[in-house]
């Protein structure tokens, strides 16, 4: 079983470690059904994982025990990113930085930090303690979305997905200018 797969059947397992992704990090594993059916231009399978509150979906590509599973997000507006190598990459990088997403808008990560610190002031500790009890080592909101850009870079063209209908184009990128 690969470490993504083991970590998957860890917070299916635990409520209370799926629920500390859920706020304020949007990863909720209860929003499992995509607004559509997608497909990736290699034909390899998409595996709901989780959702968000305005309707996207994280996805792990490929079949379970693949040895590379990269966690693609599609949203509900026709934009898609990878953001992780793998589920660890990506569980690290939303309980670090929860507000990831609005790195494609351009804002800047200190900002981000300062933002949900401002709203929620145990954030740190409520972090440490999930990235403690999923066994995922800590990182720095500059390292966690450095690792997110790189992986960015990876979206086009193999990973942004489609509609299975031929009528439909594929996904826009999330980022749409590339990694800063």
């Amino acid at each position: 079983m690969t470490t993504s797969d083991a970590l998957l059947r860890r917070l299916e397992q635990d409520a209370s470690l799926a629920d500390a992704l859920a706020w304020p990090g949007d990863f909720d594993m209860g929003r499992r059904d995509p607004v559509e059916d997608l497909v990736l231009p290699s034909g390899r399978p998409l595996h709901p994982v989780a959702g968000c509150g305005a309707g996207g979906t994280y996805f792990l590509c490929g079949e379970a025990g693949d040895e590379e599973r990269p966690v693609l997000y599609a949203d509900s507006e026709g934009q898609a990113a990878l953001i992780g190598a793998d589920l660890v990459e990506a569980v690290t990088l939303i309980a670090v930085l929860p507000s990831w997403r609005d790195l494609a808008k351009g804002f800047p990560i200190s900002g981000l930090g300062a933002d949900i610190r401002a709203d929620h002031p145990d954030f740190d500790a409520e972090r440490d303690r999930l990235l403690h009890a999923l066994g995922l080592a800590p990182v720095s909101e500059e390292e966690a979305a450095a690792r997110l850009l790189a992986v960015v870079a990876r979206t086009a063209p193999d990973y942004l997905p489609r509609v299975p209908d031929d009528d439909h184009l594929p996904y826009e990128p999330l980022f749409p200018s590339g990694p800063a």
